[in-house]
């Protein structure tokens, strides 16, 4: 079993964002889960939401030991797909028979995988996932950013995706 996931929060499964983390994914022979595809309600103080897809693709998500979010950068932000999920990790502080399910989240590593049209990530965008990841406990492993502002060019970006899979590559020993 690998020990790394992938989950992508895109409009455009297809586009910028999913080609890079299809590469990625092709390299460290990986599963990659798309938020689109799943039934995951916006945080409810009153939890009504329990019977959606968030607690199933946790549970997924928890037999790993790096969890990759991927999300193009829209508006200095995270995509809508995975603010919702993010948001949704709520559940683990705010339900007390959940409080254990989210102590695991302490074990795991998260890295990050982005596109945009800069060459810069926007400070308010990685550190809304570092912040997370510290707030849940999560180490931070590192992220790439690929400028795709004439479109996803594999070959420009070749040398980034090397260095990423190294830092995710010796976690996945023994797969």
């Amino acid at each position: 079993m690998n020990k790394t996931i992938a989950v992508i929060g895109s409009s455009r499964r297809n586009g910028n964002t999913g080609k890079l983390i299809d590469l990625i994914a092709k390299e460290l022979n990986i599963e990659v889960i798309d938020l689109s595809l799943k039934n995951i309600s916006p945080f409810d103080y009153e939890h009504k939401n329990a019977d959606d897809d968030f607690m199933p693709l946790m549970n997924h998500l928890l037999k790993y030991d790096n969890i990759i979010f991927v999300s193009p950068v829209y508006w200095f932000s995270m995509s809508a797909q995975m603010k919702v999920f993010i948001d949704r990790m709520s559940d683990f502080l705010s339900i007390e028979e959940l409080n254990s399910k989210g102590k695991e989240l302490r074990s795991k590593v998260g890295y990050v995988v982005s596109t945009s049209v800069s060459d810069n990530i926007a400070d308010s965008f990685i550190d809304s996932f570092t912040n997370t990841f510290d707030y849940l406990g999560l180490e931070y492993g590192g992220y790439i950013h690929v400028n795709c502002e004439n479109g996803f060019d594999p070959d420009a970006c070749q040398n980034d995706i090397i260095d990423f899979v190294k830092k995710i590559k010796p976690c996945n020993v023994g797969d």
